[in-house]
């Protein structure tokens, strides 16, 4: 096996230490590692994940002496985790008061754990609906204020995604807005996490697609507008998950039970979730988030940051030698990039994630997706104005505020809906 799984491992064990439990074949510990945190559990599973997953992880709960609070197993989340799911599952915490939350699922579902924890915990001092907990550090100011403690969550990863086991991320969207807003909070990561890779293998072709440009998202748009003091960290990271993702992603596809490239990925897409705790996420997943309707978040990740890419250039230039570099081992990219600067090593490598996407059959443009209408720009631009998301806009390399993101953003959009860079303008 290939030494780039060897250094994944070690960055990944580096940053979560005895707290995160990965690879193949690991479930069988997580009875062990419950019990010495809780005697009660909730344990809420994707019905999806139910014999591969959460079959597994009741069994060794149970030959821990733990069975679940309720007497049943909740049902996880719908795609990008709708409110509706994280009021359903806090009325299970108000009702059966674990004393340990074991969420199953992917992305969505360990958000919606996230989200009802400390909706169960805050609701009755702070406030009972989830708006007010909308942006950065603001769950962990107010169990400051009332003195309060989550519930422990131990997060059972089963998509190779989003990294949300490992993270301080809770994505929650309202579906009659078809919009998405993020909760910030250190004290969202989970206690304990295990991520047995080869769990994946059930997961659909789509859903594949969408965790591999997720974790290239992820990567991305965190190494493009890391600070100096932290390059060299975001640099390990992103260039060894980027190998991954690049070589093995179109294994997976052509051979959904090839258990080394879902290895592959899992461990890429974990890294990811290593990116977006060392620096934050930009224009991509700013965008993804009002179009939650058309597209599963990677994939819409995936779209909009070769966009992102182009506008970003000249101030991210030694980034993308990098990340440019990795799509050429793999013949993605046919130009020398040493050779170029500015703008037009911004559309070699955007050229190059065009490609690649195109290769794992992932769209590349807005104007591709089934529903795509051009009203889906304007709610991007107005979601965009939003101050809940603002970090979102500081987080480019390229910064930009409330007051220019008609006259910046709107051209990138328009640019991802037919493929046109020469649409997007140049930043002043």
């Amino acid at each position: 096996m290939d030494d780039i799984f060897g250094n994944a491992r070690k960055l990944l064990s580096a940053w979560k230490g005895d707290s995160y439990v990965f690879g193949c074949g690991v479930l069988s510990g997580i009875g062990g590692a419950a019990a010495k945190i809780g005697k009660n559990p909730l344990v809420i599973c994707n019905k999806s994940y139910l014999k591969s997953a959460g079959e597994p992880v009741t069994a060794s709960l149970q030959k821990a002496g733990l069975f679940p609070a309720g007497g049943a197993i909740v049902s996880g989340a719908g795609p990008n985790a709708p409110r509706a799911d994280v009021y359903r599952i806090e009325t299970w915490l108000l009702h059966h008061k674990p004393d340990l939350i074991v969420a199953v699922g992917g992305g969505s579902t360990i958000d919606c754990a996230k989200a009802a924890n400390f909706l169960s915990v805050l609701g009755k001092d702070i406030s009972p609906e989830i708006d007010p907990y909308f942006g950065t550090g603001l769950v962990t100011e107010a169990l400051k204020k009332t003195g309060k403690k989550l519930i422990p969550l131990m997060a059972i990863q089963t998509s190779a995604s989003s990294g949300a086991h490992l993270t301080k991320y809770s994505n929650v969207t309202d579906p009659m807005a078809g919009q998405k807003k993020l909760v910030v909070d250190d004290a969202l990561v989970p206690d304990c996490a295990f991520f047995d890779y080869a769990v994946t293998a059930s997961m659909p072709r789509g859903v594949t697609i969408d965790g591999a440009l997720d974790g290239i998202a992820h990567c991305f748009e965190v190494f493009s507008g890391i600070p100096k003091e932290k390059y060299d960290l975001a640099a390990s990271i992103t260039e060894c998950a980027l190998e991954l993702t690049v070589q093995y992603a179109p294994r997976v596809i052509n051979n959904p039970q090839d258990i080394e490239a879902r290895e592959a990925i899992g461990l890429a897409t974990d890294l990811g979730g290593y990116a977006i705790m060392v620096g934050g996420t930009s224009g991509g997943h700013l965008t993804s988030f009002s179009l939650v309707d058309l597209a599963g978040h990677g994939t819409a990740c995936g779209i909009m940051n070769p966009y992102y890419a182009v506008f970003f250039s000249p101030a991210i230039e030694k980034q993308l030698r990098h990340i440019g570099g990795i799509f050429r081992k793999y013949g993605y990219i046919s130009e020398r990039l040493e050779y170029l600067s500015g703008r037009e090593l911004g559309i070699a490598v955007a050229t190059g994630m065009v490609a690649f996407s195109k290769a794992i059959g992932a769209p590349a443009t807005l104007g591709e997706l089934p529903k795509y209408k051009d009203s889906y720009i304007t709610k991007a631009l107005e979601a965009a104005k939003d101050s809940q998301l603002e970090m979102k806009l500081k987080n480019m390399p390229v910064p930009l505020t409330a007051a220019n993101v008609e006259e910046y953003m709107g051209p990138i959009l328009r640019a991802a809906v037919g493929g046109d860079f020469s649409l997007i303008k140049p930043a002043s």
